[in-house]
Parts: structure tokens; sequence; C-alpha cells
């Protein structure tokens, strides 16, 4: 027995030593964008448990190896640590490694960033904090907070953006980058997006927004997620909100699992209830709302690749003012003369005529796969489904059926190829396709204020980034966009042939078909845009930076701008749009110097934008129906200027005190007719000061002032009536602006660590403290009663 065990342990030492270990591994660390050598890179030899490192050329070798796996771990400051597996067969063995050396792309797989250097263009932004802020209210009440930004009001529900005095189809919002398309021409069309579905809110205020499209005329908004860290995790946070005016609020909770090895999936949702809001004086009638939201993601994130599904579900349901709802004309008159609403009744949460309904679906998958020495190939598709019914006060058999009825839907593809291969240049490049389709439900016993159509876009796009040095960066870029509208429209006859002229303007778009007084056409257009951008940025030792933004934008006429014919009930008004109207020209110039500095910061941004061509809607006069008369209201063009200024100031007053304040000055001008361009932001001016202790609970109180100005400069579109009960002719003002008002507020928090792993963060906001009744020259039911009165708010927010 003895003898074959010796036997046995001869064999395996004259085999161990018979093992070849005299392979050699030479190895090259690259930057994985431009093949760089990474001079200095750290390797270690996990399986020896030995280092090297690489020489000025990159180069490494390690000696003395036997076949068989390799395992490596290589690291360089500024670079993501890379594990590496090789196999070794050969007496030497070749490899090449490649490393991220870009560290804002680290930033962006990683963690959220906000360094400056990252800043290409004129931009503000909204984070977190003021978002859970906002958990209750809409996306154009958080975006009031940055100067330059304002809104554009129904009531104090729905609220439309505007920067700079634009908004609408001239504003482009972008949700989890994907382009928002939402029947956003209605002035009382609010954007379909859950604040709290997103993580950060940049509003970049020039033209420089080429990737999404050429028609950002006023700007453009991004409503961006977070991103996570690749680690095992699960975290979440839970929202509730209370008001006193309304008695209502908002629960948002989140859920988020992450993997080390990249994966990740997200599942929020939130709901909404308010019941009649109440000015100082009085309940306004019929202002609830109803809210239900949801979203989920789920992707996968490496430097190398990854991918990322995303859904939403956006359902609201708007009250209409019901003093608001006129008959005709008259009734405006009355509306205007009386100091309180012709309808005041007691508090309810009932949702009743005149409201609207909205109901938003988007879909969204997103993949990238990076080249070695190229760059970083993305492609997106993306759908949406948007139905908005409007109801009106109605009678009979039609008093549950909306009188606007609209379904559209929209699906995109956009490759993007960045291309980063060179030191100092960053290209982006990619095209768009995408078709539209508006379906008007019929039903509704009333012609469709928008009729079906068919919308084809196709777009090409380049930008670029250039550092001049490591003070000055330039960016440039162009872009095409091809559209072509389909579609199908009945017009009254008489319309057609005489008031309009259109049976010898497009004869081609007659269909040979009549039906009574009404004449069946397919009108089709087709527009060529170009846009482009140029700007410059500057950084200077002393943490003032310097930037300059040119934009050429260019955007052809909405749907609504065409084809409105007819009664928008819910505006009470007769709304007409022109098959002759073109598309506007822009073109945007931007000036802004910060100071980024912790004691004192500032930033001074005056722009000018001339627009040719400008589309805007306006009151010409009255018609009578058979409901009534009503204000007529028309789509022209004009040339118009816009030109302002908006100020900044950060200053910190002590370790525990801090001082901030803003102003923006506007003013617009209707060149054609040397007027003042209608629905223009006042000046309008902020401050607030805030105590912030870390130590204390991260105890936060802030006292916070608003005041806007009244608007001298508006053009006078006031017209007479015919008034049958004094017999008589009486004046509508429409034109004239309310006073000047001011707000103060109020605003606490305090986060205790109320779990092992967690937190609680408890706030008390006041808003409009003296409770001053005021009006809002922005807000559409300005004629019908006074803003929204004193409202004491609650939140607590649980992060677990």
């Amino acid at each position: 027995m003895k003898h074959y065990l010796l036997i046995v342990v001869l064999c395996f030492i004259n085999i161990t030593h018979a093992q070849d270990c005299t392979y050699t591994l030479l190895g090259e660390i690259k930057d994985f964008h431009d093949g760089t050598p990474l001079a200095g890179a750290t390797i270690h030899v996990e399986t020896l448990n030995t280092y090297t490192s690489a020489d000025i050329n990159g180069k490494f070798s390690v000696k003395n190896l036997c076949s068989g796996a390799l395992t490596l771990v290589i690291s360089h400051v500024g670079c993501e640590t890379k594990r590496v597996e090789i196999n070794i067969t050969n007496s030497t063995t070749h490899k090449e490694i490649f490393l991220e050396h870009h560290l804002e792309e680290l930033k962006e797989v990683l963690v959220n960033t906000s360094s400056r250097t990252e800043k290409t263009s004129i931009e503000q932004s909204v984070k977190q904090e003021t978002i859970d802020n906002f958990t209750d209210k809409s996306l154009g009440d958080a975006l009031n907070t940055i100067s330059g930004v304002s809104s554009l009001n129904t009531g104090n529900t729905i609220v439309k953006p505007m920067i700079h005095g634009l908004h609408s189809s001239r504003l482009l919002i972008v949700n989890n980058n994907v382009r928002l398309f939402d029947q956003e021409w209605g002035d009382e069309h609010a954007p379909n997006i859950d604040i709290n579905s997103g993580n950060k809110i940049e509003v970049i205020k020039g033209a420089n927004t080429l990737k999404y499209g050429s028609d950002a005329i006023g700007g453009l908004i991004l409503v961006k997620p977070k991103k996570y860290a690749a680690k095992d995790s699960l975290f979440g946070s839970s929202i509730i909100s209370f008001n006193t005016n309304g008695l209502g609020g908002n629960v948002n909770s989140e859920i988020i699992k992450t993997y080390k090895s990249g994966y990740y999936a997200k599942l929020q949702g939130s709901f909404k209830r308010f019941g009649d809001f109440r000015a100082p004086d009085y309940y306004l009638t019929n202002t609830g709302i109803e809210s239900i939201n949801a979203s989920a993601t789920i992707g996968f994130n490496s430097f190398e690749k990854g991918f990322d599904a995303y859904y939403s579900i956006v359902s609201n349901e708007f009250a209409i003012l019901k003093a608001s709802h006129i008959g005709n004309a008259n009734d405006l008159v009355t509306a205007i003369n009386n100091k309180e609403p012709g309808v005041v009744e007691d508090f309810l949460y009932n949702i009743s005529y005149p409201k609207q309904s909205v109901l938003h679906h988007l879909g969204k998958i997103e993949a990238y796969k990076r080249f070695k020495k190229l760059g970083k190939l993305s492609l997106q598709y993306d759908f949406q489904i948007n139905r908005r019914k409007e109801y009106d006060l109605r009678r009979g058999d039609l008093a549950d059926t909306p009188v606007i009825d609209l379904r559209l839907f929209t699906t995109s593809l956009q490759p993007n190829l960045q291309i980063d291969a060179f030191e100092n240049l960053k290209i982006n490049t990619g095209f768009l396709l995408r078709f539209q389709q508006n379906d008007a439900v019929s039903g509704t016993g009333v012609s469709p204020l928008i009729p079906d159509f068919e919308k084809y876009d196709a777009g090409i796009y380049t930008t670029a980034n250039y550092n001049l040095n490591l003070f000055s960066e330039i960016s440039a870029g162009v872009r095409y966009d091809f559209s072509r509208i389909e579609a199908t429209k009945w017009y009254n006859t008489t319309d057609w042939k005489e008031t309009y002229n259109y049976d010898e303007l497009f004869p081609e778009f007659e269909s040979g078909t009549t039906d009574n007084s009404e004449t069946l056409t397919y009108p089709e257009f087709t527009f060529h845009n170009f846009s482009a951008n140029l700007g410059y940025t500057r950084h200077f030792s002393n943490d003032f930076e310097l930037f300059f933004n040119y934009g050429l934008a260019s955007r052809m006429p909405n749907p609504s701008e065409l084809f409105s014919d007819g009664l928008h009930h819910s505006a009470a008004r007769i709304e007409t749009g022109k098959l002759t109207i073109g598309k506007e020209i822009a073109n945007k110039f931007m000036l802004s110097l910060e100071r980024n500095n912790q004691n004192f910061g500032f930033t001074i941004s005056p722009y000018f934008n001339y627009i040719n061509d400008y589309i805007q809607l306006i009151p010409v006069g009255i018609t009578t129906t058979v409901r009534g008369a009503f204000p007529v209201w028309e789509y022209n063009q004009v040339n118009a200027r816009i030109f302002g200024v908006d100020i900044d100031i950060d200053k910190k007053i002590n370790n525990k005190l801090n001082y901030q304040g803003s102003i923006s000055l506007l003013q617009g001008d209707n060149l054609t007719d040397d007027i003042p361009l209608i629905h223009m932001p006042s000046t309008n001016f902020t401050n607030s000061i805030s105590y912030y202790n870390k130590n204390l609970n991260k105890l936060s109180i802030s006292l916070n002032h608003k005041t806007v100005l009244q608007q001298k400069r508006y053009p006078d579109y006031n017209f007479y009536t015919y008034d049958a009960i004094v017999d008589d002719y009486v004046y509508v003002d429409i034109s004239s602006t309310p006073s000047a008002y001011s707000l103060f507020g109020f605003n606490s928090s305090a986060s205790f660590k109320a779990f092992k792993k967690g937190t609680l963060k408890l706030e008390f906001n006041i808003e409009n403290i003296f409770n001053t009744s005021y009006r809002e020259y922005l807000n559409r039911l300005r004629y019908f009663a006074d803003e929204l009165g004193r409202n004491f708010n609650l939140k607590i927010k649980i992060n677990y």
C-alpha cells in the first residue's frame, strides 16, 4: 500500500514540474473613445495577487504565467475600474484593454451631475427638492419659480408654461427623452405630465434644441428621470400632501430596485384630488380636480451598453369655473362688470360641467451601444395616445356628450450617434421619423373644431461642441425637417367660396362633394423647416462665466392655426384658422453673464427675439349663432419682436441665512401694426430670505415674496355688442389689465431619523399669507373671478 501511495505522489510531482509556466501577457491600456494610451494605469493580477503598472505608452507585461484563466483588475485616475478575464493559451498573448476616461460619461451612468463645465447652453433647472414642494401642483406651477418663465392659466388648475412670453406649440416639452404631443395648441390645454415622475426639470431658454426639433421658438423644457448607481439596493419614498384651500391634496409613492449587474426597475404612482377652491371672499364653484398617474421603468445600465423601457399613464379631470360659462357676449359684459362670479355655491368635491377629461399614454424603449474609437449609438422608439374630451353645459340627449372629442396618436423612431473619439470635439447626429394621426370622434352633435388629419415628419440634425481651450467652448448645429399634413374637413360653402376665396386659392383641395351648404375638402400642406444654432462659452478664473447663444428656429402652423372653424366651447368664443397661414421664422439672441460663488452669485441674461410671420390669435369682433352672440377670435400673422432681461441674485448672509431674488422684464411688439403683442407677461420680481440649520434636523425656514406689476402695454381689441335688454350697444372691455399685486408665502421643513434606514421629512407652508384679492392678466378666467386665497399646506415625506 505504501508503495502505491509513493508512486501517486511522485507522478503528481512530475506533472507539476512538467507544467509550462513560461507564458507572457503583453497588454495595452487605452482610452475607450479615441484609443490614446493611458499611462500609469495600475494592473492587479488577481490570480497571482501581484501588481504592475502601464508605462508612458500604456503598455505592460506579466511574465512567467501558466496556461489557463487569468483575472486582471485595471484602475486609472478618472476611470471606472474594470475587471477582465483572459485565457492564456499561447507563449505570448496580446490584449488591448479599453477604459472609459471621460468623467462626465461616468457621472451620467452613476449619479446626477450639475457640473458647470458641462453647461453649453443658457439654462436653469428645477431640482428634486423643488419638485417635492410642488408635488400637488402642476408642471407650470413649478416652472414659475424660474425667472423668465411664466404661465398662461385657465383658473388655477390648468397651467401652460411660458418662456419669454411664448407658449403652446412654440415650446418643446420633453418627458423622459420623448417629445410630448397632447393637443398643445389650445390656450386652456395643460401639459399632461405628472411632475412626480421626474427627478429634475431643465429649462433651456434659447433656441439650441436641435436634437428634439426645429420649432423651439420659445425654448425647451426637459423632464428628466434619475440615473441610478449599479449596486444591489431597494429603496423608495412616499409623499403625502394636504391643503386647506380645496380641502385636498396628493399622495405619491415610488419604489426602486437596483442590481450590481446594472439592471434596475422603478414603479411610481400618484393620486390627487381637490374640491372647489376658494378666493378670499367666495368659493370658486366647480373648480376641483382629480388626477391619477402611474409610471413604470425597467432597464439595464452599463458604460458600454444598456436599454431603458418606460411607460406612463396620466388621467386628469379638470372642472372649469361654472361662472365662466357664458351664453353670449352680453353674458361676458355682465361678468366683467360684476365684482363676484355669477355662480357662487357651497363647497363640493363633485366635478360637473363644464369640464375637461384627458387621458394620456406614453411608451418608450431606448437602447444604446458604445463602440471603441467612435462613440455611442442609441435608438429610440416611442408612442403616445392622447384622448381629450371637453364638456359644456348641454341639455337633452347630449347632456353627457363632449362637445370636443379628439384622439391623437403619435409614434416616432429616432437613432442618434454621439461621436466622442476626439479629445476636444463632441458630435451628435441623428434623424427622426414620426407619424401622427388625429381622429375627431363623431357623435358630439357639433362640427369638430379640429378635423381628422394625418401628419408625417422626417428630420436630420448635427450638433457639435468644441473646446477651444481650457476656458472656452463653442457649439454649433444645423437641422432640417420635412413635414406633411393631410386633412379631411367640411367647410361652409359660403366661407369656402366667398369669405376666404379658397375655391380660387386652393382648388386642388376640393373633393367635388357637397352636402347641403357644406363642401368636403382634403387640404394638404408640405413644409420645409431649417434651424441652426451657434453658441460660445467662456469660463473666467474669478468665478465668472459668459454664455452667448444665437438660434434660428422655424415652426410650421399647428392644426388649430390652419383648420379651426367654429365655437370653442370651453373658451366661449368662435375660433377661425386660415389655410393661408405660413410658417414662423425666429432669430433669437441671448447673452448670460454669471458669477458662481458661495457668498455672492448672480445671473444677468438679456435676450432679443425677432419672429417673422408670428402667428397670433386675436379678437376681431362678434358674430351671432343660434346660441347667441359670441366673440370671434381669428388667427393672423404679423412680424413681432420680443426682448427683455432676466436677473437672478443669490447672496449668502452668514452660515445660516441666505437671500435670493429675481426680476424679469419683457416687452413684446407687433411691428406690423405698431402695437403691443397680446398676452405678454408684465414685469415681476421675487425675494426670498431663508434660514437653514443642518445640525437642527436640517431645519429650513423661508419667507418669500412676489410682486407682479400691472401690464401697461397691451393692444386694444375692445368692441361693442348689442344688448337687447337695454336696447342699445354696450362696450365690451376685454383688453384692460388687472392691477398690480404682491403675494407673501412661508415655507418650513425639518428631517428626522425615524427609522433604522430612512428619514421622515415634515413641511409646513402658507401661500398668500395675507389672503390678498387679485386677478392675473394671463389667467383666461380673470373676467369672472379672483385668484386663490390663503392656503395652508402640510407635507410628509418618508424615505425608505
